[in-house]
C-alpha cells in the first residue's frame, strides 16, 4: 500500500470514529511502525485536515456545518461596534469585510469575528493604527459575509440589522445579488 493511500484511509477512519484512535492501533492496522503513523499524521495536518492528538489517540475535529449570507451595510464609524455586536449576539460570525470599488473591484479583508472580545480586539487594532476602516473608501458602504448555524439565525440577523438601519440597498452597477440566500 502506498503512503498516500494509507493516509487517505487514516483520514477516513478518524473521520468516522466518535472516539480517538491510538497511534499503536493505526500502526497495527496498516502494518507500519508507530513512527510512520506520526509522520503520516503530520503530512495529513499539513494538507489541511484538523487532527487532534489526545492522550488516547488521534481524532479528526468535526466542524459543524454552517450557512452563509452576504449583507450590504452602511453606517457611521461610531456604529461599527453596535453593528458587529448585533451580528455576534444573534449567533453570527463575521467572516470578512469587503467593498465593491468602481475602479479597483472587490477589496476584501478577513475578520473572523465570533465574539464581543473579538470585536474589542478588532476595534483596538483599528484605533491604534494609521489605517481607517475599509468602508471609508466607498462612503460607508461595505459588505460582510456572515456565517451561522442555520438560515433562521441569518434571517434574524438580517431583521435586526434592518431594524437598526444598517442594511443598504443594492445599486445597478453591483455585480451580484448579495441578498440571495442561494450560493
Amino acid at each position: 500500500m502506498s503512503g498516500e493511500t494509507r493516509r487517505k484511509q487514516i483520514v477516513q477512519l478518524l473521520s468516522q470514529s466518535e472516539k480517538p484512535i491510538p497511534g499503536v492501533t493505526l500502526a497495527e492496522k496498516f502494518q507500519v511502525s508507530r513512527q510512520v503513523i506520526v509522520q503520516d499524521i503530520a503530512l495529513i495536518r499539513a494538507n489541511g485536515v484538523d487532527i487532534f492528538s489526545t492522550n488516547r489517540g488521534y481524532l479528526v475535529h468535526q466542524q459543524t456545518q454552517q450557512v452563509s449570507r452576504v449583507f450590504k451595510v452602511m453606517h457611521e464609524d461610531e456604529d461599527v461596534e453596535d453593528e458587529l455586536s448585533t451580528i455576534v449576539d444573534y449567533g453570527g460570525q463575521v467572516k470578512d469585510v469587503f467593498v465593491y470599488h468602481k475602479v479597483y473591484g472587490v477589496v476584501r479583508a478577513e475578520l473572523n469575528i465570533k465574539s464581543r472580545i473579538d470585536i474589542v480586539n478588532y476595534l483596538k487594532e483599528i484605533r491604534s493604527g494609521k489605517s481607517s476602516l475599509l468602508k471609508n473608501v466607498t462612503s460607508g458602504y461595505h459588505y460582510h459575509t456572515i456565517l451561522a448555524e442555520t438560515e433562521t439565525l441569518l434571517d434574524l440577523i438580517q431583521e435586526k440589522l434592518q431594524e437598526k438601519g444598517y442594511l443598504a440597498k443594492l445599486q445597478d452597477y453591483e455585480p451580484v445579488d448579495f441578498w440571495s440566500k442561494a450560493e
